[in-house]
């Protein structure tokens, strides 16, 4: 148990069961947020944490059919977390400038969380009766770029596979950088490995394809693609390509594309193009961004353009005579329970 492994967090973390206490002792538990605030004005129920590990030590809890696999993505994005922050939750990401004098504190807990702790439960809610499940990977967007990083990320990733296979999961599916092409070939490591596994395990590419080109215009006729040799990026460039779209695939493996334009029917595969530089798209208005751009690599996209992105993190918006999506997303049904989010990630 968290709390077990890391006592000072019960001071700052509410769980359900301890302001439930308040109900029935009302001298107790008085903070909706924050215990901390009860144990120094001395209104803390003693039974708080008793309960907490009686509760969650449970095993009749309901299994869910979908687990979504995220990780974080960087500092302040963990700042709105439904556990840290309630409000930030409830309302769509934004920076907030009186945030920043938390983020030292913050690095320093993802930084003990990356030595000590395990993939968590991060949110649920239930849809048509349907259990869904985030849980969480405690690692950062950057530290997946991190060489050394990356057999520990694995080795989270496949323990929180056999644990939903354990648990009658019927799915899971990775997210983001779980799920990344060098870290462990889109998941093919794990299945290779566990041939037997009941549970599913899948990746949301697809779906984030059909939103990306969902969101282009009809009449565009060329769009220059970054990470356009990944999963994600080749199953945007075949589509486009065969819609007759050009795609100028960004890109420095001649071998990787050409596969890619050999897959495309042979009266589409004019319009894979690869260009090596972000130069060549200097004349283009429709990007798509599936690789971290810097500012100055954005500097040579022409005014007016607009970036879509299925890069995690999302890229800076540096430039004020462009305009930025977000990172792909669908809006639940009316009568989805239990969501306590704004944003949340959908198996």
């Amino acid at each position: 148990m968290i709390f077990e492994a890391h006592p000072f967090l019960k001071y700052f973390i509410r769980t359900p069961t301890y302001h439930s206490l308040h109900h029935t002792d009302m001298r107790t538990n008085f903070c909706l947020f924050m215990p901390m605030y009860d144990k120094l004005w001395k209104t803390m129920n003693t039974n708080s944490w008793d309960l907490h590990k009686e509760i969650s030590s449970r095993t009749t809890s309901r299994v869910p059919e979908f687990v979504f696999l995220a990780h974080v993505v960087d500092v302040m994005s963990a700042l709105h977390a439904p556990f840290v922050f309630r409000t930030f939750n409830s309302t769509p990401f934004g920076i907030k400038p009186f945030l920043f004098p938390m983020w030292p504190f913050t690095y320093l807990v993802t930084l003990l969380m990356w030595a000590k702790s395990k993939t968590f439960l991060f949110s649920f809610y239930n849809l048509r009766g349907r259990l869904h499940q985030t849980w969480v990977v405690p690692r950062l967007g950057f530290q997946y770029f991190l060489p050394f990083a990356k057999e520990g990320i694995n080795n989270q990733i496949e323990d929180a596979i056999l644990k939903a296979d354990k648990l009658g999961v019927k799915v899971i599916s990775l997210a983001a950088l779980n799920k990344n092409e060098g870290l462990n070939g889109g998941g093919v490591l794990f299945t290779n490995k566990h041939p037997n596994l009941k549970v599913r395990v899948v990746h949301g590419n697809t779906l984030t394809a059909a939103v990306i080109l969902h969101e282009l215009p009809r009449d565009v006729d060329e769009v220059f693609l970054t990470g356009a040799t990944s999963k994600l990026g080749r199953a945007i460039a075949l589509y486009l390509a065969r819609r007759k779209i050009r795609v100028l695939m960004l890109t420095l493996s001649t071998e990787r594309f050409s596969k890619i334009q050999k897959e495309a029917p042979v009266d589409c595969q004019q319009y894979l193009v690869q260009v090596t530089k972000y130069q060549a798209g200097q004349h283009c208005k429709t990007w798509i961004i599936g690789k971290w751009t810097t500012p100055r690599e954005q500097y040579w996209a022409p005014s007016g353009t607009h970036f879509h992105q299925f890069v995690v993190p999302p890229i800076i918006p540096f430039r004020r005579d462009c305009t930025y999506g977000k990172l792909a997303a669908m809006r639940l049904p009316d009568d989805v329970e239990g969501l306590g989010s704004c944003e949340v990630y959908a198996p």
